[in-house]
């Protein structure tokens, strides 16, 4: 603000906005972000096909890896065995996994998939790849073999990295068998819990790790594909989105302004490669020189509360179901996070209490609640330690991007579909199976400036933050009225018993008016009479919402159906329940 010369913040959002080009030069500078070739300007083309930084030559690994960072690099492993990682130590190790790569034929555009935990290898595994000029291929290591064998089909994948099984909650999951299922021509096994032999076209991480530690990277145009990471759609092929070199700039300026991580922050957040936030984690934390915390095992026990405290984690990222879970068991209650200076939260639309849960853990740390997308390369709407933290809400769109509300007849409105005003580093600029503009730009009214869909709900509340109220296609009309499913969801949350809920509407087999359905998580040890709970629901509703919204049915569930990146799968419930009933 002091460089820009305006005294508040909506004045710096507005500046950054109206100054696109300058926003972005500045922010590269204040990063000190090196180019083989400098761009010859910020930005061409329009706000629909932008080009960013054209002209320019770089590997957004030099920056990651480069001398700026204080010594650690990463912190990872359990509560009672916790391994340091230097910067020295790292780049070591990423040297000697590309130059291996580049020793079985992996080449500049190659496509190599990473399909396991986000533990150690795998970033080293995704930083190698991205250095020597390779594209990774991003998919979540809870897929199965169909899903995986699609999103390798859909990248053309040449080579795989997995582990050859993971432990997860004292469980042993089959990652290698499953990518094998899958239809991998060729896979590089990470050493985990035992598993069947390799194939002889397989190599082990061992024997693919050159004795060469000195790596050379391979400068691109700051436009070429980095990654391919996709949606998380429920039906249909998942969208195909490819991440540029550039991509990680916005990762990177979300990270610096909007989570305000400095040098010394120890940054962690349970994500996976599969989901945008594994490699949001690594740029946002890497290019600001700070430290990448990395757990390994499932984070809704004690022992991930543990290695919270025990690694030092000064930033500390959520999905809101995974406050839910710690809320429900107490474990915060026995461990000391006051080492914690705030907190983030994205995924899903928050639950206001859990989320003032969540920060009394912590002595009253804020929560950056934090929303976007894979096609955003982060957030279009987030919060700043400068602005008041209220429960669930967010304070401002992100810097450098803009967004309005649009209601059902094209008009600016306070509750609406967000649609973003481009351009900005990080947007999306092809897809690999669909057509891009189609997606994105078709069919939006005209208000005078771009527009660009995204999809979600949500509402601008009179205080001027915002508040998600869940995708647009997660919105039903009950009783001639609208209502979001993240709207009831946070009203029934309350009744005592229930861990997790998830709301559907579903139609009558014979026409008429949608049904509310909710499907029910119970907490450990409760046990329900259906009737009687779904009229404790009903009466929330009744007390707290609008009395016209019947609740037809409630379905017991040991756990809810939810995407790689941990949202409600609720159009899966939904074809459930009209299967059941047929």
């Amino acid at each position: 603000m002091d460089v820009v010369g305006v005294a508040e913040y909506a004045d710096l959002h507005q500046w950054s906005v109206d100054n696109r080009k300058e926003f972005w030069a500045l922010f590269l500078d204040r990063l000190g972000i090196s180019f083989q070739t400098p761009p010859d300007r910020i930005l061409e083309g329009t706000a629909q096909n932008p080009t960013w930084l054209p002209g320019a030559r770089m590997n957004i690994v030099t920056d990651a890896l480069g001398g700026r960072h204080r010594d650690l690099a990463i912190v990872h492993g359990t509560a009672d065995q916790i391994e340091r990682v230097t910067v020295a130590e790292l780049r070591h190790d990423v040297a000697r996994c590309g130059n291996g790569l580049l020793e079985v034929g992996v080449e500049a555009g190659s496509t190599v998939a990473i399909v396991m935990p986000m533990i150690y290898e795998a970033v080293v595994a995704y930083l190698a790849t991205v250095a020597i000029g390779a594209v990774v291929v991003s998919i979540a290591d809870s897929f199965a073999p169909e899903e995986i064998s699609t999103r390798l089909e859909i990248a053309k994948t040449d080579w795989a990295v997995t582990q050859h099984a993971s432990t997860r909650a004292g469980k042993v999951l089959p990652m290698y068998e499953k990518v094998v299922a899958a239809g991998a021509e060729r896979i590089i096994v990470v050493p985990g819990a035992a598993g069947p032999p390799l194939r002889p076209e397989d190599i082990w991480w061992a024997d693919l790790l050159s004795d060469h530690d000195r790596l050379t990277y391979q400068t691109v145009d700051a436009d070429a594909n980095s990654n391919i990471l996709f949606s998380s759609g429920t039906t249909g092929d998942p969208k195909a989105i490819p991440w540029t070199h550039t991509t990680p700039l916005k990762c990177a300026m979300d990270g610096h302004f909007h989570h305000d991580i400095h040098p010394n922050d120890v940054v962690a957040w349970p994500t996976n490669l599969g989901w945008m936030m594994g490699p949001w984690l690594i740029y946002a934390a890497l290019l600001n020189n700070a430290t990448l915390a990395l757990y390994d095992d499932v984070p809704t026990g004690i022992g991930f509360a543990q290695f919270v405290e025990r690694a030092g984690v000064t930033v500390l990222g959520v999905v809101p179901s995974l406050v839910a879970a710690w809320r429900g068991t107490g474990v915060l209650e026995e461990v000391d996070w006051s080492g914690i200076r705030l907190f983030s939260s994205t995924g899903e639309a928050s639950n206001p209490d859990d989320m003032a849960y969540l920060m009394a853990a912590a002595g009253g740390r804020p929560v950056i609640e934090y929303c976007g997308g894979t096609e955003i390369g982060g957030g279009y709407v987030a919060g700043t330690v400068l602005q008041p933290a209220i429960p669930g809400t967010f304070t401002t769109p992100a810097l450098g991007l803009d967004l309005v509300l649009v209601d059902d007849t094209g008009a600016v409105a306070d509750e609406g579909e967000v649609m973003l005003v481009p351009p900005s580093i990080g947007l999306s600029t092809s897809l690999l199976n669909r057509d891009h503009d189609e997606v994105y730009y078709s069919g939006l009214p005209d208000l005078g400036r771009p527009l660009r869909r995204h999809g979600d709900h949500m509402e601008r509340l009179p205080n001027g933050y915002w508040r998600a109220l869940g995708r647009v296609d997660d919105t039903m009309n009950l009783g001639g009225i609208k209502i979001s499913s993240a709207e009831l969801e946070r009203t029934i949350d309350g009744v005592v018993g229930v861990s997790e809920v998830a709301a559907i509407a579903v139609p009558p087999a014979g026409g008429g008016p949608d049904r509310l359905v909710i499907y029910a998580v119970a907490e450990s040890g409760a046990v329900f009479d259906p009737d009687v709970l779904k009229a404790e629901m009903q009466q929330a509703i009744r007390s707290h919402l609008n009395p016209l919204f019947k609740v037809h049915d409630v379905v017991m569930v040991a756990a809810l159906a939810r995407t790689a990146s941990a949202k409600v799968m609720r159009r899966s419930l939904r074809s459930s329940y009209e299967e059941a009933a047929e």
